[in-house]
């Protein structure tokens, strides 16, 4: 699959029974993939950052599962597509995980907004997240946050830069007033990133 392909299209589909020929391999390249591209911050929150190709698996798997053929296609591209990194931004899914249901609840009560406090620190920048526009992160009702969020980082050319020289620390940060956390983003999920992302 194409490495500079910032976009998922209908020809990069496989019918289903071809996947499934592929399907055990691609999915132990996911696990391995995640290895690099996962980041805890803090106690509750993981940082999942995606590629074409994280994408592209969460379609074929979308369509495996719902089995809805060439008509489901394009819903899945429009869902899945705008994650994709585009050239010059990451993404990622961001988790917020409280295994006991009653305190997760409060937990996510408590961090109302919090999808505008996350924020990538690297060569001296602050690379405020974007939350993807699909759907509220924060009820307005009650100010409840969702567990999960999808973020773009979008990055000026100096902090694309900064990132691929290695230079200095990066660092994925969450400053919500009740969620205060910072995780440093290591030097090999950096090339990873650079080489899939940039």
């Amino acid at each position: 699959m194409p490495r500079d392909q910032h976009s998922i299209t209908a020809d990069d589909i496989m019918p289903i029974e071809q996947y499934e020929m592929i399907r055990a391999d691609k999915r132990q390249e996911a696990i391995l993939r995640k290895k690099l591209t996962r980041v805890s911050v803090g106690p509750n929150a993981t940082a999942i950052f995606e590629t074409w190709d994280s994408m592209w698996l969460q379609i074929q798997e979308m369509l495996r599962i719902e089995k809805g053929g060439a008509a489901q296609v394009p819903d899945e591209i429009a869902a899945y597509d705008p994650m994709v990194p585009k050239g010059s931004e990451l993404t990622a899914t961001i988790l917020f995980e409280v295994p006991d249901p009653v305190r997760r609840d409060v937990f996510l009560r408590s961090i109302g907004g919090v999808e505008e406090k996350i924020a990538i620190h690297v060569g001296g920048e602050v690379i405020r997240a974007r939350a993807e526009g699909d759907v509220e992160r924060t009820r307005t009702s009650d100010g409840k946050a969702s567990a999960v969020h999808f973020m773009h980082f979008d990055f000026t050319p100096s902090a694309i830069a900064a990132w691929k020289a290695g230079n200095g620390t990066a660092m994925l940060v969450i400053d919500h007033p009740n969620y205060g956390h910072a995780a440093l983003i290591s030097d090999e999920t950096r090339r990873f990133l650079s080489q899939e992302c940039f």
